[in-house]
């Protein structure tokens, strides 16, 4: 098949990785950026052009880029544009990948999924766990009996060091920021949804943090619809290094994501000296293979090849979740998790 032009909207932090990822993916043979700041996008290009397999441009705005006729779009812009932009892609017939959430909270949310469903607009949402090796491994381990009935389930993601406070400021809190991943994964694992959500926070580090409304740590126990207990535990301060990980422990078998030579972690038992890999120093470091498939199945999507892309509706239902445990957070009582 003809190599694919795919477009590129924000090229902030995790844009510039988005644009790496695209330019290098195998059948892809144009990627063209846009960017508020359009002197970045130029920069973020010229960076990519010794690496890319693609030929690299810059549009000076979205429209421009979608005149361009590109076949697919990615969105990695502020939250608060995710919206317009899914909707903009969906206009022009074209796929879009955009990162989460798909806006800045579920009532935002509810339009944007009208919309696509009345244009028959393809969409998915970034949740790149979905493409890393380890819980791809686990959700084929479930799904075919070989951990029998979950009694367990506890997923952990910890930054090494938090984001700018000014960042957290808007962010939504911990729960929305950070463990919609968590939630995201206990769905699409379990395939049970979340019916209830008990959660406690501290904040132990950065006066400021809490000055803008957040914690620093917290910790969701979910109840499932069949009754099994999920914990998500997140925490902005982990000086190990960064980590993630999901158990599932079932009645014929246990399984960890996330336990391998880079952990986060050692063990206090004498003579024990597993790990001895580096930890991982921040999220983007840890998922750069998630990240890169991420970016592949994006193109094979384009394609009309579906995979393990997050769809629009599943990526609300996370964020449902994360509104009742940051609900919960803020009241002290457990929270039913809204339909």
């Amino acid at each position: 098949m003809p190599d694919l032009h795919l477009g590129l909207a924000g090229v902030g932090r995790i844009g510039a990785m988005h644009a790496r990822n695209l330019a290098t993916t195998p059948g892809v043979g144009r990627v063209t950026l846009t960017d508020v700041d359009v002197a970045r996008a130029h920069d973020v290009a010229a960076g990519l052009r010794g690496d890319a397999t693609a030929d690299v441009d810059v549009a000076a705005d979205v429209d421009a880029l979608l005149a361009a006729g590109v076949e697919g779009l990615v969105v990695a812009t502020g939250t608060a544009q995710h919206p317009d932009l899914i909707r903009a892609g969906v206009r022009a017939g074209i796929p879009v990948l955009s990162e989460k959430p798909v806006a800045p909270d579920v009532a935002l949310s509810l339009p944007v999924l009208d919309f696509v469903a009345a244009h028959d607009g393809v969409v998915r949402i970034g949740h790149q766990r979905r493409h890393d090796a380890g819980h791809l491994e686990a959700k084929r381990a479930h799904d075919a009996g070989e951990l029998g009935w979950l009694h367990a389930v506890r997923a952990v993601t910890c930054d090494a060091a938090p984001p700018p406070v000014s960042f957290l400021a808007t962010s939504g809190g911990l729960f929305r920021d950070c463990s919609v991943h968590d939630f995201d994964t206990v769905r699409w694992i379990t395939g049970r949804e979340v019916v209830e959500v008990y959660a406690r926070g501290s904040n132990n580090g950065d006066p400021a943090i809490g000055e803008v409304g957040d914690v620093d740590t917290a910790l969701a126990v979910c109840t499932l619809d069949d009754g099994t207990l999920a914990v998500v535990t997140a925490s902005r301060y982990n000086g190990a290094g960064h980590d993630v990980r999901l158990e599932l422990q079932g009645s014929a078998g246990s399984l960890v994501v996330g336990l391998d030579e880079r952990s986060a972690l050692r063990s206090a038992e004498p003579g024990v000296s597993f790990p001895t890999g580096t930890p991982h120093a921040t999220f983007a470091e840890r998922f750069a293979d998630a990240y890169r498939a991420e970016v592949a199945a994006f193109a094979d999507l384009v394609r009309g090849v579906e995979g393990e892309l997050c769809r629009p509706e599943d990526a609300v239902a996370a964020s449902r979740v994360a509104d009742a445990a940051q609900e919960s957070l803020v009241t002290g009582v457990p929270v039913r998790v809204g339909t």
